[in-house]
């Protein structure tokens, strides 16, 4: 009798206690932490994955050059997207606040 009374009175004082939503329930540096974890965890396969792609056009890029006997222009029209672009990515990156650019920005020739 007495345990049915006293779950009888936990369960009536969790129905009407105030709700509470599951993103108030998560303190910030609980998400701030996860957030550091899942950035640090694509980091790790993302900046290999970026050197290559930079190393491979800096390659391109400087036989470019070499083969059209010093066309600086037609060198950094590979050199500006595989070389630029973000090389680490941040929590803000991750989740969505500024954007992550593999690939940098295109090469336009000053006229």
């Amino acid at each position: 009798m007495r345990r049915v009374l006293i779950t009888l009175c936990l369960g009536l004082a969790l129905a009407f206690a105030a709700p509470v939503s599951r993103a108030e329930a998560v303190p910030d540096y609980v998400k701030d932490f996860g957030w550091g974890m899942a950035t640090l965890g694509t980091n790790i396969f993302y900046i290999p994955g970026k050197m290559l792609y930079a190393t491979g056009g800096a390659i391109v890029g400087g036989l470019a050059l070499g083969l059209t006997l010093g066309n600086l222009e037609a060198a950094q029209h590979i050199w500006s997207p595989t070389v630029g672009g973000t090389w680490v990515l941040t929590p803000e990156m991750m989740r969505g606040k500024k954007p992550i650019l593999f690939s940098g920005e295109s090469f336009e020739p000053r006229q």
